[in-house]
């Protein structure tokens, strides 16, 4: 029983899979994952990321540090091993020689002269050569700053700035990709479209080979006649097969821009309408404008860092430690205290904050210029993304009425032919103008189509 459910849920699963497999993506559904599995997609956000956590490292300094510090030392050197015994609260006059200095009291005493003299001019061993002695000291410290010149402050700013700078870049890698998307749907649909005309034109192509074949039959047309036929058909072919390639590879791009495997989509059945965003909308919502302004603040940010040299530098501190001859040994009483504050003040060095300063404000008043320059950048682009649209409107229009004529031209032709009123080389002729024609059209609706999604995206636009 166990192994027929198996079997069951296996076969539903499978056809489930089957299903969604025979499902056709649709360009929502793709943009939709295309945004949760693009890998460049998910770079950027990684980007944003470690700028937020930079974000979090510099507000961090305000709360300043605390450090642990366990030192170990063992010396026999006699400046070491007082200073040891003193920061230990273990100091006693015997580490001064006060034994000797008593033994030569009494001899002094006694009359002897010598001992006199070395009371107060031989230097005692018990000071100068100590034995060698452990050292440990653990040390809780903690420091914070308590005004720095507003430099931490524009650091902050700094990387805030930074942060919405890739957030920026991680909308406009949207952009960018979906951007990519869009065009190969609407380029898979063209393909689509032209290889349907090509295999109508390759029907009646070999509708006029049969007809060829017989009239070559009764009399009425030579051998040539057909292998001009059989040549176009051939052409025509070729001009299929390239199409089909040119599907297979935009298969093999949507696939890598999805990060999956798609062999089969919904094409787009209308077409791509001119958006009515104007020049201002493009222009305030344009992500290399935001990026410039943003640019902009980081500018202001570092030109405060460079202001903050001119001010006074105050950190406060306090710590408490201990230190024995052994680890932790009575670490109650010998406990040491230590808190205070310094203020820095660099009052001169040469000019070098003023040459800084100078060249901060330079760079702001120059970055303030390129966002003046991105934005008539930004509007020359769009004019001309406008101009050309409408030329391409125009030669759509035209090349439809065109291909409208060239296929009346050729069944008028191919009509004539039969009645032997034309030659061959006349209908393949009128034939190869009504290919020219659909692959035209083709090439100037990609051109139309990629100049309305350049100008979405330009908008940081999704219709």
């Amino acid at each position: 029983m166990t192994k027929l459910v198996s079997v069951l849920c296996t076969a539903l699963l499978l056809n489930t899979s089957t299903i969604m497999a025979s499902d056709k993506l649709s360009l929502d559904e793709a943009i939709e994952i295309l945004k949760s599995q693009n890998l460049e997609i998910k770079t950027s956000q990684l980007d944003i990321n470690i700028a937020e956590t930079d974000t979090k490292s510099v507000s961090g300094s305000n709360l300043g540090k605390i450090d642990f510090i366990q030192d170990f030392a063992r010396s026999d050197d006699a400046g070491n091993v007082f200073g040891f015994k003193l920061t230990s609260r273990e100091a006693d006059f015997g580490d001064f020689g006060a034994e000797e200095f008593m033994n030569n009291f009494g001899a002094c005493q006694a009359g002897d002269l010598a001992a006199c003299d070395n009371m107060y001019n031989k230097p005692p061993d018990e000071l100068n050569y100590p034995d060698a002695r452990n050292f440990f000291q653990s040390k809780l410290k903690y420091e914070v700053p308590l005004f720095t010149g507003f430099q931490i402050s524009s650091y902050q700013n700094i990387m805030k700035a930074m942060t919405k700078m890739k957030t920026l870049e991680h909308k406009q890698m949207i952009r960018e990709k979906v951007y990519q998307l869009r065009k190969s749907y609407y380029d898979m649909a063209l393909l689509r479209k032209s290889a349907k005309l090509l295999n109508k034109i390759l029907q009646n192509i070999q509708t006029l080979e049969n007809m060829t074949q017989e009239m070559i039959d009764v009399g009425y047309a030579k051998k040539v006649d057909l292998l001009e036929v059989q040549a176009k058909k051939a052409n025509v072919k070729r001009l299929i097969s390239q199409m089909e390639s040119n599907q297979k590879l935009l298969y093999h791009f949507i696939s890598f821009l999805l990060n999956q495997h798609v062999d089969d989509i919904e094409t787009p059945t209308t077409a791509i309408s001119m958006p009515t965003c104007t020049n201002d909308d493009v222009i305030q919502n344009n992500l290399d404008i935001q990026k410039a302004l943003t640019g902009l603040q980081v500018r202001k940010g570092m030109v405060g860092v460079a202001k903050s040299s001119y001010y006074p530098m105050v950190g406060a501190f306090a710590e408490i430690a201990t230190a024995d001859n052994t680890f932790l040994g009575d670490a109650n009483d010998h406990k040491a205290y230590t808190f205070g504050a310094r203020l820095t003040w660099n009052l001169f060095n040469g000019g070098t904050d003023q040459a800084k300063l100078e060249k901060s404000r330079i760079e702001q008043l120059k970055t303030k210029t390129q966002v003046e320059l991105a934005k008539k950048g930004i509007a020359l682009k769009v004019d001309k993304i406008r101009t050309e649209i409408e030329s391409y409107n125009s030669n759509i229009d035209s090349l439809e009425k065109e291909l409208l004529l060239a296929n009346e031209i050729y069944n008028n032709y191919e009509s004539r032919y039969r009645e032997k009123l034309v030659s061959m080389s006349d209908v393949i002729i009128k034939q190869s103008q009504q290919i020219q024609k659909i692959l035209q059209l083709q090439t100037v609706k990609n051109k139309r189509n990629e100049r309305i999604f350049a100008l979405i995206k330009l908008a940081n636009g999704d219709n």
